[in-house]
């Protein structure tokens, strides 16, 4: 991703080679037209300056004649020769180029010429003036330098103001941005960005004040919600419950009031799960557990795999453990037993039978595989009541929790499948 000074930049330079480029045809252009009309002037100044000079000598017929020769002999680019009356004609003004014999290099200069006709003592003559023009690649390489001078100019000008306005001028943006990245719905802190004086900048952060205003206030009632509904329904949940085992062992009910009844048990019991753990969610949101204790996690998970034993054998599941001794970590005891317990839970469950979990515990991961026969979907697999498999006997609640109890104590949980083994990792 590129800023977005230099998104700009990057057309503007573009933008200013191509101008630069078209300008040096157009100079050179300009430059040559100027340069024609200027000698175009001073021939004919030349011109007239000469007649006048030669009328005012008052030469007599054959002192003028040599007066031309001279003139003619000593005055190489010009010539006055005397012409008729009938061959009296318009001034002409043209371009032509011719090699000089008395240069040594192989090239031809440009002459700017007049033809004019011109009176000295009453009678015609045609006055011919030619005038070396600069040579056109001279001109054009000195433009095109003088181009390539003023670009470099303006690139090394523009990217310099770049970087100070990109420190200056965005400088409450750039606040404004880093005070979003702090920001956590969880905390309940109120935010406080910078004052600007540019408009943009501050309709910008008054329409960031009311958004937050109302996320904030959308997510304090959602929260409120889940924590008073998953609270006022543990009673009844327990209640229901109660009145369920005490009709269970009734023995005047007959066996398909009996398998009904323990139907209504079962998804009584997921439901009041679900409830703890929309409660335990709500909690953990609101902050409401410590996280300066210091946590022994090889003693947790030796704890909790001899509590899972029998799950293991009921299911005939090769255990391999791998761990660490004296690994500790500081956060919340009661979440790191709950993340142990829910990734051992859900290795056992979707795991076939007569399959394999390896448990493994360093001081810098601590992780759990179970074989399976194909990857998960990642996409779905931390979202809350997501399916991933046909086992209906879970809440659908324990990958997220996991992830929770990871975000609250500042880790990571990363799912991966490899050799045909589903690997959950905590980075501790």
């Amino acid at each position: 991703m590129k800023p977005l000074l230099t998104k700009t930049t990057k057309p503007f330079l573009i933008y200013v080679l191509i101008v630069l480029m078209i300008s040096i045809p157009v100079y050179y252009f300009v430059v040559d037209t100027i340069w024609k009309n200027e000698l175009d002037e001073h021939n004919q100044i030349i011109v007239e300056k000469t007649a006048y000079e030669f009328n005012q000598l008052q030469l007599s017929e054959e002192a003028l004649n040599k007066s031309l020769e001279l003139w003619n002999h000593i005055q190489p680019e010009t010539s006055i020769e005397r012409i008729s009356p009938s061959q009296v004609k318009q001034d002409s003004i043209y371009t032509y180029e011719k090699h000089l014999p008395f240069i040594s290099e192989q090239k031809k200069e440009r002459y700017r010429c007049l033809k004019k006709v011109i009176y000295i003592h009453g009678k015609p003559y045609l006055f011919t003036i030619q005038t070396n023009i600069e040579e056109s690649h001279e001109t054009i390489a000195v433009i095109a330098l003088i181009t390539i001078f003023f670009f470099v100019v303006i690139v090394l000008g523009l990217l310099y103001l770049n970087r100070k306005l990109s420190s200056s001028v965005w400088k409450p943006f750039r606040s404004t941005l880093d005070q979003l990245k702090t920001f956590n719905l969880n905390s309940q802190s109120t935010i406080e960005f910078p004052a600007s004086d540019t408009a943009e900048f501050e309709e910008l952060n008054q329409s960031l004040y009311k958004l937050i205003e109302r996320n904030v206030s959308t997510y304090k009632t959602q929260k409120e919600f889940t924590e008073n509904a998953s609270h006022e329904l543990q009673t009844p949940l327990a209640i229901i419950k109660n009145k369920l085992d005490i009709l269970l062992q009734d023995q005047n009910l007959t066996e398909k009031q009996y398998r009904i009844a323990e139907d209504m048990n079962r998804a009584l019991t997921r439901s009041s799960r679900i409830n703890k753990n929309l409660l335990l969610l709500a909690k953990i949101d609101n902050n409401q557990f410590d996280s300066s204790e210091i946590i022994s996690l090889d003693l947790l998970l030796h704890q909790s795999i001899d509590i899972l034993r029998e799950h293991f054998e009921q299911k005939n599941i090769s255990v391999t453990e791998h761990i660490t001794n004296e690994v500790q970590v500081r956060g919340n005891n009661i979440l790191a037993e709950i993340l142990i317990n829910n990734l051992l839970i859900n290795a056992i469950r979707h795991t076939a039978v007569g399959g394999s979990i390896s448990v493994q515990l360093t001081h810098s991961v601590f992780e759990v595989s179970n074989s399976g026969t194909e990857k998960l979907n990642t996409d779905f697999l931390f979202k809350r009541f997501s399916k991933l498999s046909t086992d209906n006997s879970g809440s659908g609640l324990g990958l997220s929790i996991i992830q929770e109890i990871c975000r609250f104590h500042k880790r990571s949980v990363n799912y991966r499948f490899e050799n045909q083994h589903h690997i959950f990792s905590v980075k501790l």
